[in-house]
């Protein structure tokens, strides 16, 4: 036992009071295997540990191998975008066909973790599937397969042009299998496979492969992941074939001068756009970026358009077969990516669009699906990362403030300022299908509007419950203004609790609780008042938000209520407490109350005057009248020397 690992004696052996987390903290910093976490528990309990010890190290065990598998996630993520923008920049450099190909099957081979990745060609000529790039493979005869249209699994996909995965290839009865494909993947010993097409449009040009020599199941993320390198290897191979077109016509139009300029300031701009776009990828640009960059290379206006804008018959077509469509005088490019349309690039006042040049924007369109999914899939780990870390606080999961801060801070929050609960929801729309749809709009407004003023969101309880800080602004104006917001982005009546100010979240975890269990109290009021769709927090509710407050404020309902006519008769000495309190004892009769103080008839008037105008001329009202009697009785408890 080493000298710096000090322990204590106890009836059940001896105790370690080593931080049960510092031995799991040196594990996530050397990036040790999963096993090796189960190591600091089994040494505990062969020393005697107590049973409080061992449940620490378990709890710590279980915190660390949480922040590993989210750490591995990141680096997978990481990983996979870096992949794709690195492939889609030896695309922009394409030089090398079958290098760029290579490149693909390498990286889908690596990031998968698959024995082996191959692609495959259709031949037009004789109507099969052949082998045209494998890694990792061994066998001679299954890098020469020529699959015919419908035969085995790669040639059902080419056949249908959609995805297929076994996992177990040998016994599966799905796919026609034949002497010469089954005798191939015998030979290279392939059980599990998962086959992606190659598109150009709505034609299918080939197959892209990943296997593994034992039983495995794919997970959707790995098929959209080669998904997405399929698309990179068929825009590489469109382009080698563009590129090859384009100097076909240079060989064809050579004698022509004139013709030969023009191409060439064609090819000009191709390649600077090209060399921009592959920039743009490299340095983190936007959509609107791409569409400056091709507005400059194609002379004329380009802009990035939601799909509901763009015109619907051409955006179809664009999206049916794969290129920009003419639209009267403009040409319309879809961006999509799947099966999903996530806008267009709408080129305007350009009705002659060299060929060339529409490639050129089709090519930006591409770019800017993949920029597109790389920004909702980064705000999609935020999202997930926002939400943990309030379930975190809610649940009181992490104790440890030093993590629950850092956690924090590289969300650009701040636990230990002010902040306020929020628990929002909209009410049911009858149909489950759209009251789904509806909750998921909310989960998403209300995490850009964490995210904007820098607080937290997460979906809880059928509902969706925000952390936001409250330096400034007032709890009950901050439920108001979320409603508002909330309500304006989902275009639906959402209705929002909020608790009172509460700080230092990550020294004490259990505020948070209790304060949503208050925003919670104070939601519920609102929808049965028949209030739903506003907000509200429990200082809104009078003396009704003194049960619906976690801390039963009474100083703050007394200041709220009569506070103006406490702080006029310490100032100057005046009765007007006493006066109120007299007022009320008589049924609001002056004159009996001038004969309980024992004062003229016209000082009662005069002082209840006074009271009007610190309280409101509505002062007397049944519900204020109502609000005030508890005020001053409650004053009176706090201060009974008051008369």
């Amino acid at each position: 036992m080493s000298r710096h690992q000090p322990h204590s004696a106890t009836a059940s052996g001896p105790v370690t009071t080593e931080d049960p987390q510092a031995p799991f903290l040196e594990l996530l910093a050397r990036g040790a295997s999963a096993d090796a976490y189960e190591q600091p528990v089994l040494l505990a309990r062969a020393e005697g540990a107590t049973a409080e010890r061992i449940a620490a190290l378990e709890a710590a065990k279980a915190l660390a191998l949480r922040v590993r598998a989210e750490m591995e996630g990141r680096r997978r993520r990481e990983a996979e975008l870096s992949a794709l923008f690195e492939t889609a920049h030896d695309l922009a450099g394409l030089r090398d066909l079958d290098a760029v190909l290579q490149a693909i099957v390498q990286r889908a081979r690596s990031l998968l973790g698959t024995d082996v990745a191959y692609l495959t060609l259709n031949d037009p000529v004789r109507g099969d599937t052949c082998m045209r790039v494998t890694e990792g493979s061994v066998a001679a005869r299954f890098q020469q397969l020529r699959l015919g249209m419908g035969e085995g699994l790669g040639g059902l996909v080419a056949q249908t042009a959609r995805p297929y995965v076994t996992d177990d290839y040998g016994h599966d009865v799905r796919f026609q299998h034949t002497r010469t494909i089954d005798a191939g993947v015998g030979d290279e010993g392939l059980v599990a496979i998962l086959g992606v097409p190659l598109m150009l449009g709505a034609q299918v040009i080939g197959v892209l492969f990943a296997s593994d020599r034992r039983e495995r199941v794919f997970e959707r993320e790995e098929i959209a992941l080669l998904g997405s390198f399929a698309a990179l290897a068929a825009a590489a191979i469109d382009t080698a074939n563009l590129l090859t077109e384009t100097r076909q016509a240079l060989n064809e139009l050579e004698r022509a001068n004139e013709i030969i300029r023009d191409r060439s300031g064609v090819i000009e701009r191709a390649s600077d756009v090209h060399d921009r776009l592959a920039e743009l990828v490299l340095r983190g640009g936007g959509v609107h970026d791409v569409a400056a960059a091709v507005s400059q290379v194609l002379d004329g206006t380009v802009e990035f358009t939601d799909a509901e804008v763009a015109p619907g018959h051409a955006l179809e077509a664009s999206r049916a077969d794969g290129h920009a469509v003419r639209h009267q005088d403009d040409w319309v490019a879809a961006v999509a990516a799947g099966g999903e349309l996530l806008g267009a690039l709408v080129l305007r006042g350009h009705p002659g669009l060299d060929p060339v040049d529409q490639r050129t924007l089709e090519r930006a369109a591409m770019v800017t699906s993949l920029l597109l999914l790389a920004r909702r899939s980064a705000a999609e780990a935020e999202q997930r990362v926002r939400g943990e870390l309030l379930d975190d606080l809610l649940d009181g999961r992490d104790r440890d403030p030093r993590l629950l801060r850092e956690r924090a801070e590289r969300l650009h929050a701040d636990l230990d300022g002010p902040h306020v609960v929020l628990a929002a929801r909209l009410e049911s729309t009858g149909d489950a299908e759209q009251e789904a749809a509806a909750r998921r709009r909310l989960w998403s407004a209300a995490n850009h509007l964490a995210a904007t003023r820098h607080g937290l969101a997460a979906a809880r309880d059928g509902g969706t419950v925000l952390l936001l800080p409250a330096h400034t602004t007032a709890a009950s104006e901050l439920a108001s203004q979320v409603a508002g917001r909330l309500s304006e982005a989902i275009h639906e009546s959402v209705t929002v609790g909020a608790s009172a100010p509460v700080a230092d979240l990550a020294g004490w975890t259990e505020r948070a609780a209790a304060a949503y269990v208050e925003a919670q109290r104070c939601l519920d009021a609102l929808r049965l008042l028949g209030r739903s769709g506003q907000g509200a927090a429990a200082e809104d509710f009078g003396f009704l938000g003194l049960l619906l407050a976690d801390s039963r404020d009474v100083a703050g309902f007394v200041a709220r209520t009569i506070g103006e006519v406490v702080t006029y008769d310490e100032r100057r000495g005046t009765d007007l407490l006493r006066t109120m309190d007299a007022y009320f004892a008589s049924g609001m009769s002056p004159a009996r109350t001038k004969d309980a103080l024992h004062v003229h008839v016209n000082t009662v008037a005069q002082r209840l005057e006074r009271v009007g105008r610190l309280l409101g001329e509505d002062w007397q009202t049944p519900e204020r009248a109502l609000e005030i009697q508890l005020a001053l009785r409650l004053h009176r408890l706090a201060a009974p020397d008051i008369a």
